[in-house]
């Protein structure tokens, strides 16, 4: 299998040394949940995971909840057969509900039965990051933690971490055993990690990787006003503000700014604006769906992209 060099870094104290985009495996569980992007071709999904690691992608970020565990069903056939198997994460906590709906649950025996049940749709022996998903119910949080350290002491996952956790929740799970990786929501157009959330990453060396660094989409670059508002009904971007007005102009106005830097590079906007994430010192790898072999390549220059100052001041130009 060929490879291609991609920058990578070290994920926080952990060891692993990742690319700095990483496969996102949330799209391709497909639309029958309630957190879907409408219909996925498994066998598109495959070929993208596939592309992705021909050109150097060295891990995958997927959850339990992403289609009820189709998500990770797929990366498990994608790995079948696979000479140099990438870094696997994935997430508890969210377990199907009435209707496709999620329901959170941080009990110990929840999770030690949803981790089981990765590790069989995955086919591996070991989760190398296990993450809570959310920190919902917030009473559970320091049960739910406890059961992901108990995980790790049995070498069932190598690494554990959160998402979606605020600087408050952090501090009372980091009493029970280190958090070892956040991953927070980042992009142009969410930046509230700033705040205090990466500070304190860079300052305690936790690890770092951001999802959503496009805006779930919106700033590829390839998403129109008539694709916004003709998206299936079962892709859960047609309820979210970003793609609806008034916040929908503000976007595509970004995205354009964004095509301008883009074309100085010979690159994608949605390149950029991962680049963009990756400008910060407390992050270190970015999350980017894939769900066509064909999106995998416009994005990875991302992976070493150095935007300048100005490149910078001339995308932010309506943003802060």
């Amino acid at each position: 299998m060929h490879q291609t060099a991609l920058d990578t870094t070290q994920l926080g104290q952990t060891g692993m040394e990742i690319t700095r985009v990483g496969f996102g495996a949330w799209a391709i569980g497909g639309g029958d949940w309630e957190f879907g992007w409408g219909p996925q071709d498994d066998e598109q999904s495959i070929a993208a995971i596939h592309r992705a690691l021909e050109q150097g992608v060295n891990w995958i970020d997927t959850a339990a909840a992403y289609g009820f565990g189709r998500s990770e069903q797929i990366v498990g056939r994608a790995l079948q057969g696979v000479a140099e198997r990438p870094y696997v994460f994935t997430k508890c906590s969210l377990l199907e509900g009435r209707n496709h709906r999620v329901v959170h649950n941080l009990k110990r025996s929840s999770i030690l039965r949803e981790a089981d049940d990765s590790l069989q749709r995955l086919g591996i022996d070991a989760i190398d990051l296990y993450q809570i998903h959310w920190p919902i119910p917030a009473a559970d949080i320091e049960e739910g933690w406890a059961a992901l350290a108990e995980l790790k002491d049995q070498g069932l996952v190598r690494h554990i971490g959160v998402s979606n956790f605020d600087v408050e929740q952090l501090h009372v799970v980091q009493q029970i055993a280190p958090v070892e990786t956040l991953q927070p929501q980042y992009s142009l157009i969410d930046r509230e990690a700033e705040w205090e959330l990466l500070p304190l990453a860079e300052q305690e060396g936790i690890g770092v990787i951001v999802y959503s660094p496009m805006g779930s989409g919106m700033l590829s670059g390839g998403m129109t006003r008539e694709r916004a508002e003709s998206l299936p009904e079962d892709d859960w971007r047609r309820r979210d503000a970003r793609f609806n007005e008034p916040a929908l102009s503000r976007n595509l106005d970004l995205v354009e700014r964004l095509r301008a830097v883009a074309d100085r590079y010979d690159t994608t906007p949605g390149a950029v604006a991962v680049a963009w994430t990756l400008r910060s010192p407390a992050v270190d790898g970015a999350i980017v769906g894939f769900r066509r072999p064909d999106q995998v390549d416009p994005i990875l220059p991302a992976a070493s992209l150095e935007l300048t100052d100005a490149d910078v001041a001339e995308i932010e130009g309506g943003v802060r």
